[in-house]
């Protein structure tokens, strides 16, 4: 893919993911939490699936393939995203963004532990750095609390979630897979909601343009981009790039919530995007640290 494409889709999706963070939070008093994530899932799920039907899209036909998606769309729809909107009620946008974009370290950790796969002390470092800078960007300090707890676990089942795309996800077609995956996602959501909270729900204007919005860009467009790079790249490289999203949420916050923005979000920023630099270059043979796209570009 070309780098420049495969930016501008990254800090797309990331835009997307980290300014969901302020506007759910902001919905929130419109709508019970895990409600107004199953509501905005099952509709995208619903739209999309009808899509890619009317499209032909290749479509599973085994039993085991359905419930590969369906483990897909539990981790990465029902609990990654739950939990998040759990964690915000009692934690900021930016605190929650921190706490669930560490999930590409767990890839890398979960990575070597589970499936060993091998990788290179330059990428540790690279993802140390991003962990790092989204600590600071929030001011070196998280104040430990339920949502704390839930943050966590949403970097958890998101990690895992990563994981099982880079071992089938190349084998579907990346419409499909994002819709059923979400589509799976809300209906598990539904039954959360009615299980652990007292559902609500708000018709007025702004929660009816509040959800169009959560369906149509933070869920179809954003979830869609976001396989197609896990698909089309290196699952654990694509990964770090989250790292953009925590500064986009606490940028949104900022604009959205009023939320404080420190002086510590550019420092943040800065070790964000060195973490990013590190674990996209490459350390050839020779010794010398070469970044791909400059070495070819100098070539030519």
């Amino acid at each position: 893919m070309n780098r420049i494409v495969f930016f501008s889709l990254v800090v797309l999706t990331t835009f997307l993911m980290g300014s969901t963070f302020a506007i759910g939070k902001w919905g929130m008093a419109y709508a019970s939490p895990l409600l107004l994530i199953a509501i905005r899932f099952t509709l995208a799920g619903l739209i999309m699936a009808v899509l890619v039907k009317w499209m032909r899209k290749p479509h599973p036909v085994k039993r085991a393939d359905w419930g590969w998606m369906a483990a897909v769309g539990f981790f990465q729809t029902t609990c990654a995203m739950g939990f998040i909107f759990l964690a915000l009620r009692t934690v900021t946008a930016g605190e929650t963004a921190i706490l669930t974009f560490v999930n590409p370290l767990l890839v890398i950790v979960f990575g070597t532990v589970f499936l060993k796969v091998r990788y290179r002390l330059q990428q540790w470092i690279g993802v140390l750095f991003g962990f790092v800078g989204v600590f600071i960007t929030m001011g070196a300090h998280l104040e430990f609390r339920v949502g704390t707890m839930f943050g966590l676990l949403s970097a958890v089942t998101w990690a895992i979630a990563t994981l099982l795309m880079k071992t089938k996800g190349h084998q579907y077609d990346t419409w499909v897979m994002s819709a059923y995956q979400m589509l799976f996602g809300g209906l598990f959501l539904f039954l959360a909601s009615f299980l652990l909270e007292e559902p609500f729900f708000i018709v007025q204007t702004n929660s009816i343009l509040l959800i169009i919005w959560l369906t149509l860009a933070a869920s179809i467009v954003q979830f869609t981009v976001w396989f197609y790079l896990l698909q089309k790249g290196n699952p654990e490289r694509t990964s770090a790039f989250l790292f953009l999203a925590p500064f986009f949420s606490i940028l949104s916050g900022w604009l959205i919530l009023d939320e404080k923005l420190h002086w510590t979000i550019w420092i943040g920023g800065a070790a964000i995007f060195l973490g990013i630099f590190l674990v996209n270059w490459k350390l050839e043979n020779r010794g010398w640290w070469k970044f791909r796209g400059i070495a070819k570009s100098l070539k030519n």
